[in-house]
């Protein structure tokens, strides 16, 4: 298909044919438990909690191999990282149990989990020092900067291979291109590409530390790490035209005024007489604040990643599940996820904090909704609450949805009318993407 094509042009050749070598191509590749298990090698995690605080300790030693300077590190090609990992869903059905949904198909949250845990895996890769078994480094993911499906389907019992390697590298960060594969018919079709950005820091996790740089090596690898200059170029430019940092643009203010005149209850005695707080609901319509679900999570060690932090895939697949909820309840039949865009780790959630989720649809067009998760933490100690993590969900329902409106009061540019904005903006970046 067109789409295959698309995904086999952004990969590098060597790695296109590794990919394509073979149909099934699964005997001898990793599954996902190695995956973990490697990581749980290379940082030398603890198995047991409460041997966690001496685990930290003993990296601390590690600090004496971090480079001074970048130039230090030999440099990496594309392909010294690149990785393929299978998820046997058809050949080891007892694994299918933990992957599978109430509609019989792969529960989506479980693979933000995946995707999280080779992506560190993949960067590792990259940093491997061939005379250290344990790395100095502290790879945590920064960003999910979008991951892009092609089938509102994932089968349970068809096997999966995930690809990936770093696709662009700045002094401690890295870029990492994901694709997922399942097995159907003896060839494996595309179903997902993801990009996510990691960054290094020192044995501690307390500050930044250099990683290996990448050298392209074909015109083909040269057009995906300027694809990665580019990526980083529009992230910043998106963060500096936040609706948190600049005024909506003229477009946006009368689009948030349209709702407004919409909204407005004019059955009252003479138009002079109209108020601001005489508001009505326009047919097949919803008010936001009526469009929203929490939920709550405590955190326990279970959960906590190798560096004894709750693990983000983990977060990931919480704040998803809450996403779908929020999306299914508010259009009365089963969404499916199309994308997922512009995930920001702020803070590191630690092992036995109360999570606060909080999901809200804020824009629908069609049969479309774009949800967004607001993640924090509640320090029960010090009554303080902190926003770890916004997700941003676009989910597609079976039947048309009813127009989501934001109820504007007084107020300039009120809260629910910029969420309303943001949740376009973030819907119509994801539709020039598909």
């Amino acid at each position: 298909s067109a789409y295959r094509l698309c995904i086999m042009r952004k990969l590098p050749s060597v790695l296109a044919r590794t990919l394509t070598s073979g149909i099934s191509g699964s005997p001898g590749l990793p599954d996902m438990s190695e995956v973990r298990r490697k990581l749980r090698d290379i940082v030398g995690a603890s198995t047991n909690w409460r041997d966690h605080v001496q685990a930290m300790q003993e990296r601390k030693a590690l600090h004496t191999l971090l480079a001074k300077r970048q130039e230090d590190l030999p440099p990496r090609r594309m392909k010294d990282s690149y990785l393929e990992v299978i998820l046997p869903l058809g050949s080891q059905p007892e694994i299918r149990e933990k992957y599978l949904n109430v509609q019989n198909s792969v529960r989506f949250g479980r693979i933000l989990e995946d995707l999280d845990s080779l992506g560190v895996l993949i960067c590792y890769t990259h940093t491997k020092q061939e005379m250290q078994p344990r790395s100095p480094l502290s790879i945590v993911t920064a960003l999910v900067d979008k991951i892009n499906l092609c089938q509102k389907i994932i089968h349970p019992d068809c096997d999966i291979k995930f690809t990936g390697n770093v696709s662009w590298v700045g002094k401690t960060s890295m870029e990492v291109k994901m694709h997922m594969l399942q097995l159907h018919d003896g060839d494996y079709s595309p179903v997902l590409d993801a990009t996510f950005v990691m960054v290094a820091r020192d044995p501690e996790n307390t500050r930044p530390a250099f990683v290996n740089p990448l050298i392209p090596e074909s015109p083909e690898e040269e057009e995906i790490f300027k694809q990665g200059e580019l990526n980083k170029m529009r992230r910043i430019d998106f963060s500096t035209a936040s609706l948190l940092k600049m005024a909506p643009t003229a477009e946006e203010r009368n689009i948030v005024h349209d709702i407004f005149l919409n909204t407005l209850d004019t059955r009252q005695e003479g138009e002079g007489t109209v108020s601001f707080k005489s508001r009505k609901l326009p047919p097949n319509s919803v008010w936001m604040e009526d469009a929203k679900l929490k939920a709550l999570q405590i955190c326990h060690p279970e959960e906590r990643n190798i560096f004894n932090r709750i693990f983000g895939g983990f977060l990931m697949r919480k704040a998803f599940e809450l996403g779908w909820a929020t999306a299914c309840s508010y259009g009365g039949s089963r969404p499916f996820i199309v994308s997922v865009d512009d995930i920001m780790f702020q803070k590191p959630v630690e092992v036995g904090s109360l999570l606060l989720l909080s999901g809200q649809v804020c824009y629908t067009e069609n049969n479309y909704i774009q949800v967004r998760v607001h993640s924090e933490v509640y320090n029960a100690n010090t009554r303080e609450h902190h926003t770890t993590n916004i997700f941003h969900f676009t989910f597609i329902s079976e039947n048309e949805v009813p127009q989501v409106v934001p109820k504007t009061y007084g107020g300039k540019y009120p809260i629910k009318s910029m969420l309303y904005l943001d949740g376009k903006r973030h819907f119509t970046a994801v539709m020039k993407e598909i």
